[in-house]
């Protein structure tokens, strides 16, 4: 059976012989096996030819936000599961799905059995603004509505009303911003042949929503999107798009910031030209992509009933600062912005665990080139053998490319503390590693699901999507996972 209690595990890994496991392995557990994760185990498999390596994930899939982040019409970002699945295959490593740092084993424990501890957990919560009607029915995050369409299992019962307004408002001009925005206002024939969870399909199928509302604090020039995103909802078809002219208009600093970013540059020209280009009025029914600069929200207003989220109060902003600094001050004039649907894109934030180190202000775990520190003091001590990479260690920013590199720095910390003798000195005795890791699962009756549970998965799922004309029917509930994976 795929789906593993750890005596089983144990039984098949005492037939080995005493000598294979005498010898001087080094024995390391990833945390987390999204981009970070699996790029890390990547590096270190090339990198220490006696390394073996233990994936531990609190989902029993893998792959992050590869497949619960990335949106469904976008399959050829995708492509990289093939080359992360070649990595959990390999002899020398292990996937442990359904096995969650802080319930199924601890920080200490993990400490304890490993010589190298690399947490790539990324970031599961979100910021806040901290404003009144924060928590009226009709806002939620922009993850939670991403992990609902993408059917990630904590949020197959999310249920976010979309036929009850026709007006949305996403708080934010990012990447993820875009694609809120964009799932909301794609046709839905188009939608159909992704891989987009069916409950979600559905939904967006019935959805009155036709007018989408992106607002930023600061301006075009300021704009966090990329041109390769923006580019692709200015191109859906039918699609009318509005942006006022006058919040185009340019100051010298501006002039400087474009000056020394291409990217801010060809957001702006994008910006530009589909302003000069947007009709005088929509047409009747038709859907409308309204971008906002220059608004902060003040609070969120409340239906009659006092539950439902109603619209937004928005204070008009300027930027002040010099260029590559401008940040935008309230100027005292308010305006309000009806809707029933609100979307925050305000960033992601990671969580701490019992015995980590944590920067609350910055979200980040205090480290230098991924090893980790004691504590945010100018003088703290490294923490031995624990290391971090990816949101944990820079926050979450960036695209999946850029764990690749943020890998790169973490492994090359970890080769260079092991060339000095820090991790592994000779009058310590030996790490258990992975046979110290099913001892804990089994003595917690944790279930964890190994890599073969997810193919069997991964194998239902295409099956299922392949009878719909869908490159996967994805499995959004807990309970079916697990059970498919027992196989």
């Amino acid at each position: 059976m795929a789906f593993f209690h750890a005596r089983k595990y144990l039984l098949l890994s005492r037939s080995l012989s005493s000598s294979l496991y005498s010898s001087r392995w080094l024995h390391v557990c990833v945390v987390g096996s999204g981009p970070a994760g699996l790029y890390t185990a990547e590096k270190m498999l090339k990198a220490h030819k006696g390394a073996e390596i233990d994936i531990i994930d609190r989902l029993p899939t893998p792959f992050g936000l590869v497949r619960s982040g990335v949106a469904p019409d976008h399959p050829e970002t995708k492509i990289v599961v093939n080359q992360f699945s070649r990595v959990a295959s390999n002899e020398r490593c292990s996937f442990f799905g359904n096995v969650s740092l802080g319930t199924s084993i601890s920080l200490f424990e993990l400490r304890e059995i490993y010589d190298v501890v690399v947490l790539a957990y990324g970031a599961e919560s979100d910021r806040v603004l901290g404003i009144p009607g924060e928590d009226l029915k009709g806002i939620y995050s922009a993850r939670e509505f991403v992990w609902w369409y993408n059917g990630h299992p904590d949020y197959n019962n999310l249920t976010p009303d979309l036929n009850s307004t026709d007006t949305a408002v996403v708080l934010g001009q990012g990447n993820v911003a875009l694609d809120v925005a964009r799932i909301l206002l794609r046709p839905t024939a188009e939608l159909a042949t992704t891989d987009i969870a069916d409950h979600a399909l559905v939904s967006l199928q019935e959805s009155s929503i036709r007018r989408v509302y992106l607002v930023g604090r600061r301006g075009p020039v300021q704009a966090a999107c990329t041109a390769k995103e923006l580019r692709e909802i200015l191109g859906i078809k039918d699609l009318y798009v509005h942006i006022q002219e006058a919040d185009l208009l340019k100051s010298s600093a501006d002039e400087k910031e474009m000056k020394n970013s291409r990217i801010q540059r060809r957001v702006y020209e994008l910006l530009s030209k589909a302003a000069t280009s947007q009709h005088a009025h929509p047409i009747s029914g038709q859907r409308e992509l309204h971008f906002v600069f220059f608004r902060r929200p003040d609070r969120f207003l409340h239906s009659d009933t006092g539950v439902n989220v109603s619209g937004v109060h928005f204070e008009k902003t300027h930027l002040q600062g010099d260029s590559g600094k401008q940040f935008a001050v309230g100027t005292g004039e308010f305006e309000d912005l009806d809707c029933g649907l609100v979307l925050k894109s305000i960033g992601y934030k990671s969580v701490p665990v019992d015995g980590l180190p944590f920067n609350h202000r910055k979200g980040v775990v205090p480290n230098v080139q991924g090893r980790v520190l004691g504590d945010t003091s100018e003088h703290a001590i490294i923490e031995k053998g624990l290391y971090v990479v990816g949101w944990l260690k820079r926050g979450p920013t960036g695209i999946i490319g850029t764990n690749l590199f943020c890998a790169e720095e973490t492994v090359a910390s970890i080769s260079e503390d092991l060339q000095q003798g820090v991790l592994t000195p000779s009058s310590e005795p030996l790490k258990p590693g992975r046979q110290g890791l099913l001892q804990v699962l089994d003595s917690k009756d944790v279930r964890y699901v190994p890599f073969r549970g997810w193919e069997k998965i991964d194998m239902k799922e295409k099956i299922d999507g392949s009878l719909r004309n869908k490159p996967r029917e994805k499995i959004t509930s807990w309970e079916e996972l697990l059970h498919v994976a027992d196989g």
